[in-house]
């Protein structure tokens, strides 16, 4: 089955313009500091947007950042959080052990993956399934961007390339261990140079991938 095509529209970065091509785009947008960009499906929607302010756009489309809380002022050396990175989170229900992960893009929430529910798993199995998955999904894009996860624990497993989970192997969670053990093998045979970072939830505000369930 043919990949479908994505149009890139840059309001802001380097240069303007719709792109045709993931690289195209990223060169106009890695590292430019509040860069504005997303992708549409079809050429029309990509020409038509370019001529809209990208915040109305993005906010008729709901997907513009989320407005959260911010109690306290970050110190100097937390700073603020990067736009141009992805973010990840997972949801873990308590009464059932279901889980779900997703990561979307930091600037305009536009969700980029979004996996489960899986039975009988942990939220930090999740989070720590979910930075690999991001860090898998960007090398395939070629791309060196930040993901921001507000799990020390999953960051801390990434590191070491190993999920050091207590859960117990039942019938009904097999698929989520497979999925550790490709994810601890991905780590292995894999170099990344992307920046695994913390969110810093009492600075910042709630994780912009963070399902809202709370």
């Amino acid at each position: 089955m043919a990949k479908k095509t994505k149009f890139y529209v840059v309001w802001q970065g380097r240069q303007t313009g719709v792109f045709t091509d993931w690289k195209e785009c990223e060169a106009q947008i890695k590292g430019f500091e509040d860069a504005r960009f997303k992708s549409f499906d079809s050429l029309q929607e990509a020409e038509a947007a370019i001529q809209k302010n990208y915040w109305e756009f993005v906010a008729r489309a709901g997907q513009g950042p989320k407005e959260t809380k911010i109690t306290k002022v970050a110190p100097a050396s937390i700073g603020k959080p990067i736009k141009n990175a992805i973010a990840v989170d997972a949801a873990w229900n308590t009464a059932s052990g279901d889980m779900e992960y997703q990561g979307v893009y930091l600037q305009t929430s536009e969700k980029i993956f979004l996996q489960g529910p899986f039975k009988d798993a942990t939220n930090n199995i999740g989070e720590f399934l979910a930075i690999v998955h991001g860090l898998a999904y960007l090398q395939k894009k070629e791309s060196e961007l930040p993901i921001y996860s507000d799990s020390r624990t999953a960051i801390a497993w990434v590191k070491k390339k190993h999920a050091n989970t207590k859960l117990v192997l039942t019938p009904r969670n097999k698929p989520v261990f497979e999925m550790l053990q490709r994810a601890e093998r991905w780590l292995a045979t894999n170099k990344f140079s992307n920046p695994i970072l913390k969110w810093e939830t009492e600075y910042w505000g709630e994780n912009p991938a963070d399902f809202g369930r709370k």
